[in-house]
């Protein structure tokens, strides 16, 4: 008889290259009928490019197939029938479309004619007959046509002649005065026409009514709506005429993501009590009539807010608002982060105060798409910190009305069954004042008790985020080349409550720095962490509390700080969204810079001992460029060893995450190196 060998493979450690083997899914829509998901699957290319095509999947039995095949195909959504999908295409350079395809298989054809320009999304009308689609046009002189006459006549490109403060933005790059506006397409001829562009920044939200005769639209009209975020206002849009009709009586604040019931008679929106600029309150779930009376604040007495966000760099930092009406418009479902995990829970409509009911728990990543016609199955992606997230369907348990989500894709078992993962370890600390604080704790593969290894804190960005429950392929490396891995959600972040992310409005370098304190004297406590060879790092923000670290202790052997904050006097005017004073921080840049540069990092730079590599890209319109130049200046001119990595203005605030490959993986190799060179 023949023998066999009963051993199992040995399994290898994550490596940077893996991300050529990651299969990443997103946005799954079910079908009306709710026995199909269609999903965006992304993969590298073989150019260096990324590949995104749509694919489906029965809810049921059988297997995903690839559904298009443009390689940059995406927001794909089924009409009402569920016999038509359109999505947005990119394959016809310049000019992005809207293209259909049947759901039953076939040919996509482009819908759509725009000229040259963004489309930032569309809704089909529940009669199926019109599309409602936001789109901003590139004015003339920055299109490609334009650009390939430059290049004939050998003409220079032109200036930028510009009057309003919001002209850029970050991973969207430079667009001057050209804004979004909302249009209408009709499906059976593919004609658009404008329907409504009164707001003045385009950051506009909409909302069909059931009857597909008008649109609700949250919009700012204020002439200085970047300064002026709390001036939303409602408007029902006819759809035929495009007269517009405010909702009077709401209250003043911030109103985003809107949607109207599906009995016709309430309207849904996401929104911000007063004059609250960013993020440090929580979002609320509001009601209203459909005349703006009668507002609910369904969510205001509970701790949760509508735009916690967890970060991880396998799927994109989406800080919209998610939210849908049952089909019955008596509950209202939502997806927000909470203790570092993503959930669905769900409110009660009809009255303010009614207890949050959540669907799903535990230490995952819960991310919901849309609901079936008759509200019993709902499109999913769930994830967690050792598992890419994949497409899943939930249905709703009899009685206690827990989702039950059956996996649906396995695009990336194979290669996670071949990686010896670290789990992270969840941990609750007292910070300096008894504040409790989450941090988890990834040991390398191979973990010897025993032994001594060296560290590494990971601080986060926003900093009105959070780390949760997520695959973190940096931090998987990490642990793969032998370093505990440590990151938590210190004061300032969300999905601990309002008080707990409001600690640091104003006041960075304080509450924060306490808990990143508690979190290293943790560190310090674990017997099998060398105390001597401890790293910090951390991006955006996190490059700010990394500076500040470096400034007020010497704990650190080593430090990175990427696309960092330094300074925020030179912030206020740096930064595609510009610093209101007296909106967050006290103070101006001009005349009262005292509380701004006193939490400014590079005030404090005269203690820095530490070894600091400098990450930035030019083309980070969020924190530019120059906030590293300064890091990197000063620790030169005071001999502290340091070097600085720049990537090109192709690449932005989000290069780890949505950079070119290449690029990514070169990131990830310096921060390799420079561990090796200081915590070995």
């Amino acid at each position: 008889m023949e023998k066999t060998n009963s051993k199992r493979p040995r399994k290898r450690n994550v490596a940077v290259d893996d991300i050529h083997k990651f299969q990443l899914v997103a946005d799954p829509q079910i079908s009306p009928d709710g026995q199909n998901i269609l999903f965006a699957k992304k993969h590298v290319g073989e150019k260096n490019n990324y590949v995104t095509n749509l694919w489906i999947v029965p809810t049921d039995k059988g297997e995903p197939r690839q559904f298009t095949s443009g390689g940059k195909d995406g927001h794909a959504r089924w009409s009402p029938d569920g016999e038509t999908i359109a999505f947005l295409s990119g394959r016809e350079k310049p000019k992005s479309q809207i293209f259909t395809i049947p759901a039953a298989g076939g040919e996509a054809t482009s819908l759509t004619s725009f000229p040259e320009g963004s489309i930032g999304s569309f809704q089909w009308s529940p009669n199926g007959k019109q599309l409602a689609v936001s789109f901003r046009k590139t004015e003339e002189e920055w299109t490609d046509e334009a650009k390939k006459a430059r290049d004939e006549s050998g003409e220079s490109i032109p200036a930028r002649v510009i009057d309003d403060m919001y002209y850029r933005l970050d991973g969207d790059g430079y667009f001057n005065s050209a804004r979004f506006a909302l249009y209408i397409v009709d499906v059976e001829t593919g004609t658009h026409r404008k329907l409504f562009d009164r707001d003045t920044i385009g950051w506009f939200t909409y909302d069909w009514s059931p009857n597909s005769k008008e649109l609700v639209v949250s919009c700012n009209t204020h002439r200085d709506a970047l300064l002026k975020w709390w001036k939303h206002d409602l408007y029902r849009v006819d759809a035929k005429t495009g007269k517009a009709r405010k909702l009077a009586g709401l209250p003043e604040g911030s109103k985003s993501t809107v949607k109207w019931s599906p009995d016709g008679k309430r309207i849904a929106f996401a929104g911000v009590d007063g004059k609250e600029l960013w993020g440090v309150h929580n979002t609320r779930l509001y009601t209203c009539d459909t005349d703006g009376k009668n507002v609910r604040d369904l969510t205001g007495h509970g701790e949760y807010c509508l735009s916690a966000t967890s970060i991880s760099d396998t799927a994109e930092a989406v800080f919209e608002d998610v939210f849908a009406w049952s089909n019955d418009s008596r509950r209202v479902y939502m997806n927000f982060g909470w203790h570092g995990g993503t959930h669905i829970v769900s409110v009660d409509a009809k009255a303010a105060g009614s207890d949050i009911t959540f669907h799903t728990k535990g230490r995952k990543t819960v991310s919901m798409g849309n609901f079936s016609s008759d509200g019993k199955r709902v499109a999913l992606s769930v994830g967690d910190q050792t598992t890419l997230p994949e497409i899943a369907v939930g249905e709703f348990a009899a009685g206690d009305g827990k989702v039950k989500s059956k996996t649906r894709t396995r695009f990336n078992a194979a290669l996670l069954s071949e990686l010896e993962l670290s789990a992270p370890e969840s941990h609750w600390i007292d910070s300096t004042d008894g504040t409790k604080v989450q941090v988890w704790l990834m040991k390398p593969p191979g973990f010897k008790p025993k032994k001594k290894y060296p560290a590494v804190l990971e601080i986060h960005g926003g900093p009105h985020a959070q780390y949760g429950e997520a695959f973190f392929h940096e931090f998987q490396v990490l642990a793969a080349a032998g370093y505990v891995v440590v990151f938590s959600n210190p004061r300032g972040s969300k999905g601990y409550g309002e008080e707990h992310c409001a600690a640091i409005r104003g006041q960075w370098g304080q509450a924060d720095w306490d808990d990143v304190q508690a979190v290293t004297a943790f560190m310090q406590q674990q017997p099998f962490i060398d105390d001597k060879k401890m790293g910090v790092m951390g991006g955006s923000y996190g490059g700010y509390m990394t500076n500040w670290v470096i400034g007020h202790t010497h704990d650190f052997a080593g430090a990175i700080s990427d696309r960092c904050v330094s300074n925020l006097v030179s912030m206020v005017g740096s930064s595609d969204l510009p610093l209101v004073p007296g909106e967050y921080w006290d103070g101006n840049s001009w005349d009262n810079t005292e509380a701004i540069w006193e939490q400014s990092p590079l005030k404090h730079f005269g203690n820095v001992k530490t070894p600091t590599l400098v990450i930035h890209s030019e083309g980070d319109l969020r924190c530019n460029v120059e906030q590293s130049e300064q890091v990197f200046a000063a620790l030169k001119l005071r001999g502290v060893p340091t070097r600085f990595v720049r990537y090109p203005t192709t690449t932005s605030h989000g290069m780890s995450r949505q950079g070119p490959p290449d690029l990514r993986k070169h990131r990830l190799g310096q921060i390799l190196d420079w561990w090796a060179k200081y915590l070995r």
